[in-house]
């Protein structure tokens, strides 16, 4: 039986992994903001990524669960905010002080997005042996070679600078015996999309486990994979 901690877990793609996993027969272990109950499940509470005091911690309080360590580690949490170059130009919206909250919004994705993701990663390594898997929910929005459309320029940003970073981390987590995926779910029907989607959470969580259940040490990071196999383009 696995130890297996989904960070973002409470709803939407974070609370289907919780429930896919559990079907496997594993152990789950999901971090959330504000208190929610995941029947079947150990919810840690108060995780805010933006805050390492909270990361750091995560280690003692799974050590006071009884977890000395962890088989799979999934960072799904992440926010979505909107900006578009109308928002960004100089009196092309309704100035200043738009432009100052699109550039905040920025901020705070490249925060949540870019930096929690590898702030939560490291905190955990101590946790994570030889065979370990550490998987990134990220988006092909992140993707330097899919960008056919414009707009969402703290999202994409923040998703492209976290694909990079879980890169590097397989890189310098491969002489450990840990391996990395970088992984987009898909289109899928989330509060994040507002509902809209070509697939539910559930089909996305099932892709991402087939996605996880196929990465080692030869194959680690070495393609940024669609929930469905397909490689996409970094």
């Amino acid at each position: 039986m696995r130890n297996v901690l989904i960070v973002g877990g409470s709803r939407g793609i974070g609370r289907a992994l919780v429930q896919r996993y559990l079907s496997a027969g594993d152990r789950v272990y999901a971090t959330v903001r504000a208190a929610v109950e995941l029947e079947g499940a150990s919810v840690l509470s108060k995780v805010d990524l933006r805050d390492d005091a909270a990361c750091l911690a995560l280690p003692r309080r799974l050590g006071a669960l009884g977890v000395s360590q962890l088989d799979i580690v999934i960072v799904n949490a992440g926010v979505l905010l909107r900006e578009h170059l109308e928002h960004l130009e100089p009196g092309a919206h309704s100035g200043a002080e738009a432009r100052e909250a699109a550039f905040e919004r920025i901020e705070e994705q490249m925060e949540v997005n870019a930096l929690g993701p590898l702030r939560v990663a490291t905190a955990l390594l101590a946790l994570l042996g030889e065979g370990a898997r550490l998987a990134l929910v990220s988006s092909r929005r992140g993707s330097l070679g899919d960008c056919s459309t414009g707009g969402s320029y703290g999202y994409r940003m923040s998703k492209a600078a976290a694909n990079i970073a879980f890169v590097t981390l397989a890189r310098d987590l491969a002489p450990r015996g840990v391996s990395v995926a970088v992984l987009h779910p898909g289109f899928v029907q989330t509060d994040l999309t507002g509902g809209r989607g070509d697939i539910s959470a559930a089909e996305a969580a099932a892709g991402i486990f087939d996605r996880i259940e196929s990465v080692e040490l030869s194959n680690s990071a070495a393609a940024f994979l669609h929930a469905t196999d397909e490689a996409l383009p970094w």
